[in-house]
């Protein structure tokens, strides 16, 4: 099946949670690898309107497919591959956003892009948040950071906000965590810091792998250096993508996993308030 053949198809309404396997499956290999690198199409594993914990105000997320990370606490594992995806031209994408605008301005939100990690996507993300963004709507990154060297200058002018998802510090239990170094996001981070530019980090309290103290002392040392960041949303690890780990026949190690305690959450927050963060 080519590309070319297919209608300019809205995105998939729904939540992140939904299990998407094989949609593009039936796509030829080259023209996924073809329609990538042009930023012409893009590949959305769901995408969800009036959410309020994406960024700032009520704002439309799609989350794109593919993600180099193997985190093992991941909740949508079916987003690592990219055919996992529904494909989308460009300009139906600005459109559908655009449709959300006068909307949009009145609660304050926009448009966030997620993943998967979106940056496996530059090309398109390239195209559509300048777009977006000369439409006059907000417009936020979701990445977990890696792949951030891909952004130029004037890519990052088209949005105005990253949400930053920093798994851990320690170099070592962030391999183990995610199969990926820490150096490239580290780097991100700083550019980022060096350019002043809005962000938000994102820290999950993983059981028995960053709910120790220590490693929550080393990220908000971390994060408070930086002088850019604007909140941190400390979330508790959950089980609701369990049963996709389940359904697609993968080893899940946090199988019998409990999510954090409340005490253990509140004090991983006055750590980073501590450090004069604003953390949830």
């Amino acid at each position: 099946m080519k590309l070319e053949a297919m209608p300019p198809t809205a995105p998939p309404i729904g939540s992140p949670f939904d299990l998407r396997v094989g949609v593009s499956e039936k796509v030829d290999e080259i023209d996924i690898r073809s329609a990538m690198e042009s930023g012409e199409w893009g590949f959305i594993h769901s995408f969800t309107t009036g959410s309020a914990v994406d960024g700032p105000g009520v704002r439309i997320v799609g989350w794109l497919s593919g993600c180099q990370f193997r985190c093992v606490f991941c909740h949508n594992p079916d987003t690592w591959k990219v055919v996992n995806g529904t494909p989308i031209r460009l300009e139906r994408a600005v459109e559908v956003v655009s449709q959300y605008r006068q909307g949009l301005r009145t609660m304050k939100g926009g448009l966030t892009i997620s993943g998967g990690e979106p940056l496996l996507q530059y090309p398109f993300l390239s195209k559509l948040f300048p777009a977006i963004h000369e439409r006059g709507i907000h417009t936020t990154l979701e990445t977990n950071g890696f792949l951030g060297a891909r952004l130029t200058n004037d890519d990052l002018a088209s949005i105005d906000l990253v949400m930053l998802g920093l798994k851990a510090i320690e170099p070592d239990l962030h391999k183990r965590l995610t199969g990926m170094d820490t150096k490239p996001v580290h780097e991100f981070a700083r550019r980022l810091a060096a350019r002043k530019h809005p962000v938000w980090i994102r820290f999950v309290i993983v059981p028995g792998w960053t709910d120790n103290m220590e490693e929550v002392d080393r990220m908000a040392e971390f994060a408070a250096s930086l002088g850019n960041v604007e909140r941190v949303d400390v979330l508790p690890f959950h089980q609701m993508g369990r049963f996709k780990w389940e359904k697609l026949g993968m080893d899940y190690q946090m199988r019998d996993a409990k999510p954090p305690s409340r005490e253990t959450m509140n004090e991983a927050i006055s750590r980073f308030r501590a450090a004069g963060l604003t953390a949830v």
